[in-house]
């Protein structure tokens, strides 16, 4: 027995239980000694860490390589507006000021664009690595460089390098970023110093994000496996030309003359050179806006290590002339649409000479990326430009039949070149991989289990090679040739009229991109970039066969044969990834997979509407108009659901949430919660288990029995308690393809895919679509039942849409402490998919909000400082910074920010001043 336990002998106690008793409250008092210095060594450690990094932004500094003082001036959200008396002074306290504030996420982005992300987060990264190394992007961004760019351009890079290396001067990795303390506990990684093609490579990743319809290539080529042509054009509806307009409505291509034409316009200024090529003709498939949740997870992993990911993304941007403006002249409103990162992806700032000469050219103030000169989109003192994406078709993937240490091409084997890549990886060995590249471009499938899967169900003709054990997949994109869209961005950023804009639009070569242009008396559109065209009958929307040349691309479209508009008679512009041009009014194929116009629509009818009724638009109209929160497919659905005869009170109960509803999806709003529940159902019953195997995930439970529930559920921690379901059930995203699939179907009340089994639970089966669409209703008041609670008056479409910003990098991968002091939120939104306000959430995933407007500005050409903008965060990455998320809260609330422009207006808003002197 223990000692201080009475025996049955008798004894006393001894001493021992006392000394024990001392014993144990000395630990206890030593653990929470411990403890409590542990805190405080915590709270002194973050601390002193994140005081460290923090950006000094009064008084002076002296950096060597200028020519004379610049002033860095910050307004109270931290925005800094620079002022120097040369064009290199002016980029070199750019990369400067750039690197105060977000040098850590300068750092991990080229860190991806090069394939190098194991050095700095370890084997975790390796794929990536592979797969980044495969695609070259530094490679290109190098030639680029060497080759390509003007003698101007690569003075403002290497300026700009020099900057951002004056701020690491003598700094370890804790001077600069609360993230590398945390990383030095586990690696010695060190920052290196910039160079000028880490700017450039950063531009490829953005063209990865807006690299167009790959996916959908993947997508209609997995498809072919389990569907017919009738089903695959089901979920492949034509453009609905006649019902959502194109973005160009005046002019169209002469034949003659081989150049677009415009009645009243100037010419344009700038071409590109190369062949003209073949019409192709146009698919009868287009647009998967969106794609199906759980395809190709490297390909979205990639671009997701900084916070960008293509799944879904858009934007909106339109113009209106100064005849319907209350100023009189024009307004121009842009906000692209991107996953949701922090910090965002986009930094404020303006670049000002003192005095605008040959000597120093810039007056411009804008968004632009950490770790690139100048700015991408905003305006100077003479026009202003936003851009959204064009969805052009620039990437085509090509079915190889490899053979020993080559592939095959019209008949002969041709032999790989390749290269070797060593990945250097953090705390493990290096890992070196073997690139092979045929005449069409890499081999991605020697990098991507999916594409393999391509490469063995593809279909082909029967003339093609023995497939064997499956064709190689290559790609050729416009984007791994060395281009010129660095010279754009300055370029645009002095442009002082259409015709200067034009001439700059030239030279955008990747991405294509749709630019709406405004100065204070006109307002234009172009459409730039590298586009292929392709021989008769190939238009880029499978898989083609590489061994066949004929499926190769025969040239570009030249820059004076690209649709524009220049003040169009109807005084307005909209782009929101909607098609470009009717094509009977156009010889090329510029893509088969356009987005089908959901919103270009919406904005184009909240004009006309102003229009209409007389009114004139304000800069708060177009604010408004961003924050759009309608839902069309509501419009659609409502009225027949309405009509459903609902027999159960408590589903009936939900039901009645739709009688009344403006189709307005407010974050408070309980009938926009339940319409979106009923939605991802109609979805899921539809089309979710009729899809190929490759093409299914495993879906999170939709099926839940009355269960009473207190409170939400969180979607990343939901347990399934629903019964058995199909685990290769899939589930569309819920992006504005679906509304037109959807709405195509509609009159076909007893089409195939509104059938539907026997559903758990004794659940009905559907043969019909009111049968589906009631079964939805009931599947979907059960759903929210048990993620909101039985109280209807409780829902709302906040509560389900809800908004987290995680930091891309050890806020989604490091321990949880880091998690928690990096990450923000959650928000909850209004909008929703496919709406102008788009905050976008994905059916297969659940109702978070997965990408937004990541940046809201509006142009006021009449006075450029009543202009407005806003940012999805803040200025600063540093967790902790008063600027770090400063912009979010108004961001969530539609609000803009003052833009000031003038140095006056400059002057009254600025809350601190640093000099850096020579």
């Amino acid at each position: 027995m223990p000692p201080n336990t009475t025996a049955s002998s008798g004894q006393k106690p001894g001493k021992s239980g006392r000394k024990k008793g001392r014993k144990a409250r000395l630990i206890v008092l030593v653990l929470v000694l411990a403890i409590i210095g542990g805190i405080a060594y915590g709270a002194y450690w973050s601390i002193s860490t994140v005081r460290a990094s923090f950006p000094q932004t009064k008084g002076s500094i002296t950096l060597e390589g200028l020519s004379g003082p610049v002033d860095v001036k910050r307004d109270s959200y931290g925005i800094p507006q620079i002022y120097a008396s040369t064009d290199e002074d002016l980029f070199m306290a750019q990369g400067y000021v750039q690197a105060q504030d977000r040098f850590y996420e300068m750092d991990v982005r080229r860190h991806m664009t090069s394939g190098r992300l194991s050095e700095m987060f370890g084997k975790g990264q390796v794929d990536n690595d592979e797969f980044l190394r495969t695609l070259g992007w530094d490679r290109v961004a190098k030639k680029e460089y060497d080759t390509k760019l003007s003698a101007s351009t690569k003075k403002y890079l290497q300026a700009y390098a020099k900057g951002v290396n004056a701020y690491l001067q003598g700094k370890d990795g804790k001077d600069i970023s609360l993230e590398y303390a945390a990383l030095g506990f586990t690696n010695d990684y060190k920052p290196e110093q910039w160079t000028p093609v880490d700017s450039i490579s950063w531009l490829k990743a953005m063209a990865w994000d807006l690299r167009g319809n790959m996916q959908d290539e993947i997508d209609r080529a997995l498809m072919t496996s389990r569907l017919g042509p009738k089903q695959i054009a089901d979920l492949y509806p034509d453009y609905p030309y006649s019902r959502n307009k194109a973005i160009v409505q005046e002019g169209q291509y002469n034949e003659l003359t081989q150049t677009f034409e415009q009645d009243g316009s100037p010419s344009a200024s700038g071409s590109t050179s190369g062949a003209t090529g073949t019409s192709g003709t146009s698919s009868a498939s287009t647009a998967l806006q969106g794609q199906l949740a759980g395809l190709q997870d490297v390909l979205d992993d990639v671009p997701a290590a900084v916070g960008v990911n293509g799944n879904g993304i858009g934007s909106n941007a339109w113009v209106v002339s100064g005849k319907y403006t209350i100023t009189g002249s024009p307004l121009l409103a842009n906000d692209p649409h991107l996953s949701a990162s922090l910090p965002s992806v986009w930094y404020q700032m303006g670049l000002h000479c003192r005095t605008v000469s040959s000597k120093c050219q810039y007056d411009v103030s804008g968004y632009t990326f950490a770790g690139m000169p100048g700015v991408v989109i905003g305006h100077n003192a003479n026009i202003a430009w936003g851009m959204t994406n064009s969805g052009v078709d620039v990437t085509d993937l090509y079915l190889e039949k490899l053979s020993g240490n080559g592939y095959l091409y019209d008949g002969k084997t041709v032999p790989f070149t390749t290269r070797e890549e060593t990945i250097k990886v953090a705390g493990g060995k290096s890992k070196t991989i073997v690139v092979r590249e045929t005449n069409n471009g890499p081999l991605l499938s020697d990098r991507d289990d999916e594409l393999v899967k391509v490469g063995k169900k593809a279909t082909v003709d029967a003339a093609a090679p023995d497939r064997g054990d499956g064709y190689g997949i290559a790609l050729r994109w416009t984007a791994l040739q060395a281009g010129t869209t660095m010279d754009a961005v300055f370029a645009m950023d002095k442009a002082a009229n259409w015709n200067d804009f034009r001439a700059a639009a030239a030279l955008f070569e990747v991405p294509s991109q749709n630019l709406v242009y405004a100065d204070s008396k006109n307002i234009g559109y172009t459409l730039p970039g590298r586009i292929p065209t392709r021989a008769k009958g190939v238009d880029g929307s499978i898989p083609q066969p590489g061994w066949d040349s004929k499926y190769r691309w025969t040239g570009w479209i030249k820059q004076g044969e690209l649709p524009y508009e220049y003040n169009p008679s109807r005084g307005y512009i909209v782009t929101a990834n909607q098609a470009v041009i009717d094509p009977d009014k156009y010889p090329y194929t510029l893509t088969t997979d356009w987005g089908y116009g959901t919103r270009s629509q919406r904005i184009t009818d909240l004009i006309q509407s102003k229009i209409d009724d007389g009114g004139k638009i304000s800069t708060d109209d177009m604010r408004q108009m961003q924050v759009d929160n309608s839902s069309e497919i509501a419009k659609l659905l409502v009225p027949t659901l309405l009509k459903i005869d609902i027999e159960d009170k408590d589903v009936r109960e939900a039901q009645k949430l739709l009688e009344g509803w403006d189709y307005t999806q407010d974050a408070d709003s309980a009938a926009a919660a339940y319409f979106n529940a009923v939605w991802r159902n109609i979805l899921k019953l539809a089309f979710g288990n009729k899809l190929p195997k490759e093409l299914r995930v495993e879906g999170q439970c939709l099926w839940v029995e009355k269960a009473d529930s207190t409170g939400p559920v969180d979607e990343e921690t939901e347990v399934r308690e629903c019964g058995q379901r199909d685990p290769d059930q899939a589930q569309p995203d819920g992006g504005d393809r679906w509304f037109e699939v959807v709405r195509n179907l509609m009159d076909d009340e007893k089409s195939d895919w509104w059938k539907t089994p026997q559903g758990v639970g004794d659940r009905p089966e559907a043969t019909n679509r009111d049968q589906l669409f009631k079964r939805a209703m009931i599947d979907a008041r059960w759903e929210l039942t048990a993620k909101l609670g039985k109280d209807i008056d409780t829902w709302s479409w906040g509560r389900l849409h809800r908004l987290f910003l995680k930091n891309q990098t050890l806020g989604t991968e490091g321990p949880g402490f880091l998690k928690y002091i990096l990450n923000r939120g959650p928000w909850k939104l209004s909008g929703g998919e496919a709406t102008v306000n788009a905050t976008g959430w994905n059916a297969a995933g659940g109702y978070g909000v997965v990408w937004v407007p990541s940046m809201r500005m509006v142009v006021n050409l009449g006075d450029l400082d009543k202009s407005k903008w806003i940012n999805l965060t803040g200025a600063s990455g540093h967790a902790y910074s008063a600027h770090y998320t400063d912009q979010t809260s108004k961001w969530v609330k539609g609000e803009l920010l003052d833009w000031s422009f003038t140095k006056d207006a400059v002057d009254k808003s600025t809350s601190d001043t640093l000099v850096l002197k020579p």
